[in-house]
C-alpha cells in the first residue's frame, strides 16, 4: 500500500497533460443519446466523465437475439512515471456476461472507425458522420461476417 502512495504522489506532482485534441474532436461527436439501429438495435449514451479525461458510454442493446449492457471507458492509456498513448484506448465492460473488451478509437474528419483490440485490426467499426452530426452509418467488419449500425442523436 506504501509503494501505491509513493506512486499516486509522485504522479500527483509530475505536470498534468490537458486532454488530446483527438480525445476532445471524440467527446464533441459522440455527446449524447443515440438511437440505434441495424445489427444492433437500442440506445448509447456518451458522456464526460468528472475532469474531461475520459468519455464513458453506457450501452443498452441487443445484437443477434443477445441482450448486451454495460459500460466502456474512453481516454488515453497513462501509467504513472510515462506519457499518454497516443491512442485513445477503450475498455467495455459487459455486465451480462463479465467480459471485458478492448478497443482503439480514432475519429479522422467525418470518419469513426473502432478497432478491437488494436488499431489496424481487420476487426472493426467504421462509419460516417452526416454534416449536421445526429447521425452516422456504418458496419462492424472481422474475418467472415459483420453487420451494419447505424445511430440517430435522440438526445
Amino acid at each position: 500500500m506504501l509503494s501505491a502512495m509513493r506512486t499516486v504522489t509522485r504522479s500527483a506532482s509530475s505536470a498534468v497533460k490537458p486532454p488530446s485534441e483527438m480525445l476532445k474532436r471524440l467527446g464533441e461527436a459522440l455527446v449524447g443519446t443515440w438511437k440505434m439501429t441495424g445489427g444492433a438495435q437500442g440506445e448509447s449514451r456518451y458522456e464526460w466523465a468528472e475532469g474531461g479525461r475520459f468519455l464513458i458510454q453506457h450501452v443498452d442493446l441487443t445484437a443477434f437475439g443477445r441482450k448486451i449492457k454495460g459500460i466502456e471507458m474512453i481516454g488515453h492509456l497513462y501509467r504513472a512515471g510515462e506519457d499518454p498513448s497516443p491512442e485513445v484506448w477503450t475498455r467495455f465492460y459487459s455486465f451480462y456476461d463479465g467480459l471485458t473488451l478492448d478497443y482503439v478509437y480514432e475519429l479522422d474528419g467525418g470518419t469513426l472507425t473502432i478497432w478491437f483490440m488494436q488499431k489496424g485490426s481487420d476487426n472493426r467499426y467504421k462509419a460516417e458522420f452526416s454534416q449536421d452530426g445526429n447521425s452516422f452509418q456504418g458496419a462492424w467488419a472481422w474475418p467472415g461476417g459483420g453487420y451494419e449500425a447505424a445511430g440517430t442523436r435522440i438526445g
